[in-house]
């Protein structure tokens, strides 16, 4: 049987603005709401599950995130969506202005909701009041959720983010979604240099720099497979552009970095860190911290100096691990370029091949 594709959150959300929004305007209850997914260029129509007027004139709807065959922690949460026309208290500007209410994370360090692109481009393009109007979104459910995700290690806090690139929420996890990854693989090959993004932090740092789709692959956790494919595609180098404590892992020699199919990074990095000269005492903290960013704070903390060190040790390694998989498993040589960010999206190491490779997408932003 084939997996079933769902819609991304961002989707669900805008569904219920729209809805509260008709409301707050005609007095009517939608049953249905479609609307321009943008990307792709297609219509979804989201049920609605219900529509009430509030006291002092605000208006609340609900819909229920349906992700497809996906497995999504969101799958059945109610997505809310308050609405009122912005009062002179608020003193804005602005005719739209978007908030994160219960259960939206927002950001540890900026202090902004985590609203991302996407979800601003369809709230934007589906509402255009007359008037200043306030949307605030939010998933009553988001806190609890939150302590399931990775979401921390990325600083979003106390909540769920708004996050997708897309309308469509793909079936990543499934195995039939492989083949997809596959075919934008082949799609893009005659490039002949392509950016393996892992998740879609790594797909919207790619984009922010202005790197073309045509050299971008999105590979979840396939990146065994998709490396071997490069490969045999004769593609002649690969970047691997991803959160540090994902591809990490690769230095192990673990090239499906689902975290259900095996999660050592902790480990990996102590052994790493054994390679770079560290004493025992430092491995052994290491190896005791809850994250890879609490490690990586600490040795910043006890021993600053060697923290690039550790990080070109970590570097070499996802290197050397990547050649080892290939030739394993019959494929032909491929450079691997690496570029590792941390949990606010900042890059905290590059192989030195990377800047000859993406200078001509990125202009100055690695110098």
């Amino acid at each position: 049987m084939t997996a079933e594709s769902g819609y991304t959150l961002p989707v669900f959300a805008c569904a219920s603005a729209m809805a509260a929004f008709h409301y707050l305007q005609t007095g009517a209850v939608l049953e249905t709401v479609t609307l321009d997914l943008l990307e792709p260029p297609t219509q979804a129509a989201i049920p609605i599950e219900q529509v009430a007027p509030l006291p002092g004139g605000g208006v609340l709807a609900i819909t229920r995130s349906a992700p497809g065959d996906n497995l999504d922690l969101t799958r059945d949460t109610p997505v809310w969506a308050v609405v009122a026309w912005a009062d002179d208290k608020h003193n804005t500007n602005e005719l739209l202005t978007i908030t994160a209410g219960e259960g939206v994370g927002w950001h540890q360090e900026t202090g902004q909701a985590a609203i991302y692109q996407y979800a601003q481009r369809l709230l934007h393009h589906h509402l255009q009041p007359a008037r200043p109007l306030r949307v605030e979104m939010i998933l009553p459910q988001g806190r609890k959720l939150a302590e399931r995700t990775s979401n921390a290690a990325f600083g979003v806090v106390e909540g769920l983010a708004l996050l997708g690139t897309s309308g469509i929420a793909h079936p990543l996890s499934a195995p039939e979604q492989l083949e997809s990854f596959r075919e934008e693989l082949r799609r893009k090959a005659d490039q002949g240099e392509l950016v393996f993004c892992i998740g879609e932090n790594g797909l919207d740092l790619a984009r922010s720099w202005g790197i073309s789709e045509d050299y971008l692959v999105k590979t979840g956790n396939w990146l065994g497979p998709l490396l071997l494919e490069a490969s045999l595609l004769q593609i002649q180098t690969i970047i691997l552009l991803g959160y540090h404590g994902k591809l990490l892992k690769l230095a192990g020699g673990i090239f499906h970095t689902h975290h259900h199919l095996a999660d050592a990074r902790l480990e990996i990095l102590t052994a790493c860190g054994l390679r770079s000269g560290l004493s025992l005492p430092i491995l052994q903290k290491l190896l005791t911290q809850p994250t890879v960013d609490a490690a990586m704070s600490y040795l910043q903390q006890v021993q600053p100096l060697k923290v690039r060190t550790l990080y070109e040790v970590i570097l070499t390694q996802i290197q050397r691990r990547t050649q080892q998989y290939l030739h394993a498993h019959g494929g032909s040589l491929l450079t691997v370029e690496v570029i590792l960010f941390n949990r606010q999206r900042q890059v905290v190491a590059q192989t030195p091949g990377v800047k000859a490779h993406l200078t001509q997408w990125r202009g100055d932003a690695l110098r």
